[in-house]
């Protein structure tokens, strides 16, 4: 790798562990705007050291990067890595999907299709098996049910707007980030890379929809959509899901929602008051891909009326809903049991396959 210069400005990784971040998770400080945007643009031009770049990394990840910090990450990120086509459509952004899952079936793509069947545009993004978890994700769900996903940004744009549904492939918009896997690998952690890349929004959509573990981490989100220049939701939707993933887990749920000039807006539901009354480990299965594409088939087709056809279409009603399409999660509910009983949710996953 390349020695640190001042090409970028008087920052190296190694004087930022050294002066600000690098003391200890009780002492260090936070960088500012200019620090933090110097630091990922020497990341991104492969100038560190391997061993400097994980020492970053950690220190970020024990101090806890703030939304000023993540902001100026994500800012660029956007400039100096991401294509982004859009669609004619403005869909729902889906960027939580990163990590996959080894447990259980992945509904999104299913809630996804649904939501698209009922008039609500949705997009999704990952890459294979991103670090660190390297689990199925969308892509792979989708790979089995014979929709084309290593497809560039313009064909993904395409996809959106002749099906409702879209995949966006994270080495053909992102390559940037996906340069850093093999080093990201190496770490075994999570770093704010894993953050930051949910929110590439490759179609340039007007709303987000993700999830969290604690709602601190919805907020966190919300406050680097306020510090960041390039990504500029209008609406943030999030709820605690499944592994971390935008699935909604069963049970007492938290929900946040967010609009631009508003304050954050957070609330708790019962899934089961939405039809969705039964435990997480019912949603597991073996085969997270091949199982959860089996699922999605059926799903859609009107062919299940289990727990997975539940869990489906309350996902789907949150796209719904965070869409605008759909005053409340009941509302959206309806539409969405009501595009699997008519057809339009099969007619989606039919023009997927053929696109």
């Amino acid at each position: 790798m390349a020695q640190a210069t001042e090409e970028f400005g008087e920052w190296p990784l190694k004087r930022l562990m050294t002066a600000v971040v690098g003391s200890g998770p009780k002492s260090a400080d936070d960088m500012d705007r200019e620090q933090a945007r110097e630091a990922f643009q020497r990341i991104l031009a492969d100038e560190p050291d391997p061993t400097t770049l994980g020492a970053f990394w950690l220190a970020n990840r024990w101090k806890r990067n703030n939304p000023e910090e993540l902001g100026a990450y994500v800012d660029v990120m956007h400039e100096e890595c991401v294509d982004t086509v859009a669609p004619e459509c403005d869909p729902v952004d889906c960027g939580a999907n990163y990590d996959g899952k080894g447990r259980s079936a992945i509904l999104g793509v299913a809630a996804g299709i649904v939501a698209a069947g009922a008039g609500t545009p949705v997009v999704t993004h990952s890459g294979d098996r991103v670090p660190t978890q390297k689990q199925d994700a969308y892509k792979h769900v989708l790979d089995e049910l014979g929709v084309r996903t290593e497809i560039d940004p313009a064909e993904s744009a395409d996809m959106v707007d002749a099906s409702g549904f879209g995949f966006y492939y994270q080495p053909a918009f992102n390559p940037g980030i996906d340069d850093l896997e093999d080093r990201r690998d190496q770490m075994g952690v999570r770093s704010f890379v894993n953050t930051i890349e949910t929110l590439a929004n490759p179609a340039q959509a007007s709303v987000h929809l993700g999830s969290f573990y604690h709602l601190a981490f919805a907020k966190k989100i919300v406050d680097t959509a306020r510090e960041s220049e390039r990504w500029t939701p209008d609406r943030v939707v999030m709820f605690q899901g499944m592994e971390g993933y935008d699935d909604i887990r069963p049970g007492y749920t938290k929900v946040a929602d967010w609009q631009d000039g508003e304050e954050l807006d957070d609330f708790e539901i019962e899934t089961a008051e939405y039809g969705m009354d039964f435990e997480e480990a019912d949603l597991e299965v073996d085969d997270v891909a091949e199982e959860s594409a089996a699922i999605t088939e059926a799903v859609v087709a009107g062919e299940r009326d289990d727990q997975f056809a539940d869990a489906v279409a309350l996902n789907a009603a949150f796209r719904i809903y965070a869409g605008g399409d759909a005053d409340s999660l009941a509302d959206g509910l309806d539409d969405a049991r009501a595009a699997i009983d008519d057809g339009s949710a099969a007619a989606v996953l039919s023009e997927l396959r053929s696109f």
